[in-house]
């Protein structure tokens, strides 16, 4: 295997932090191969594209144990990467993953760039205690919490609402048991947020052991999933910050515009074309 890796910071706060993002131009490989990549550039995703038709760009995402149906701060890693690539300020097209279609656009230059992108339809319902309630005991909360909700652009992962920030950043999942639920219920993992001031503004930790992600530093996918439930409130925009726990402070912005019962949200973040690697 002889491959040209892109790395970008994807979903940056004030320039800083982001989650470290492989982006490929896919080929002939195997899904074995691909899923190596991540781990051989010191990153969580590996986002391959294939791009010899300009109008149909497609993406494929990959972490060490597999692929995923969607990847959001992949999708804004890709933008910033085809915007590049064009040589304009302004990218937009229509991205293509394994399941849907994802209008987007980048704009910037010199490597710098504000991404943006539409993951498609929401499917969002109430949790049930089943759901529920065993992962609650796997993250250990025992401060009450505001809902649960299962949310999907492709795979479900349950939403759990916080009231306060103290409790959200004292969490200490037991992983092992966390996994093992999530894979019961066949879900993605689980994007734990606070309850969000009347500007939008929220915090949110996402885990997601089962697909070898112990603790996201962005995930764009969840924070739309969480704008679409949030809007049934009357929040439109929310801005939302992760990866402090980890170090690496990230941050998502979405919109949501649409009816109550068909929103259309928007999600994205800065990304940062951080360097080039060689893999063999």
């Amino acid at each position: 295997m002889s491959l040209e890796v892109t790395v970008v910071q994807a979903c940056l706060r004030s320039g800083r932090g982001g989650s470290r993002t492989a982006v490929v131009e896919d080929g002939d490989l195997s899904d074995a191969a691909r899923r190596t990549v991540p781990g051989a550039v010191g990153a969580s995703q590996a986002v391959f594209i294939a791009a010899q038709d300009p109008a149909a760009v497609r993406l494929r995402f990959f972490t060490s144990t597999g692929e995923l149906p969607a990847c959001g701060h992949g999708t804004v890693a890709a933008l910033a990467v085809l915007a590049q690539r064009s040589g304009n300020d302004r990218y937009d097209g229509v991205l293509h993953s394994t399941t849907r279609s994802l209008p987007g656009h980048a704009i910037g230059n010199a490597g710098h760039y504000s991404a943006a992108f539409e993951p498609g339809p929401i499917d969002l319902r109430a949790a049930t205690i089943e759901e529920a309630d065993p992962i609650l005991s796997a993250l250990r909360v025992s401060a009450e919490v505001a809902g649960c909700h299962v949310a999907s652009v492709g795979r479900p992962r349950l939403l759990v609402e916080l009231a306060d920030r103290q409790t959200l950043a004292n969490l200490a999942p037991d992983m092992p048991t966390l996994q093992a639920v999530t894979d019961r219920l066949d879900l993605l993992g689980c994007y734990v947020y606070v309850t969000p001031s009347s500007d939008g503004h929220t915090v949110a930790r996402m885990f997601a052991p089962s697909i070898g992600v112990p603790e996201d530093i962005a995930n764009a996918n969840s924070t739309a999933c969480a704008a679409a439930h949030l809007s049934t409130r009357g929040h439109s925009k929310l801005q939302v910050d992760m990866g402090d726990s980890l170090g690496q402070p990230a941050t998502m912005t979405a919109t949501v515009t649409g009816s109550p019962g068909t929103p259309i949200v928007e999600v994205g973040g800065t990304a940062t074309i951080s360097g080039r690697h060689h893999l063999d």
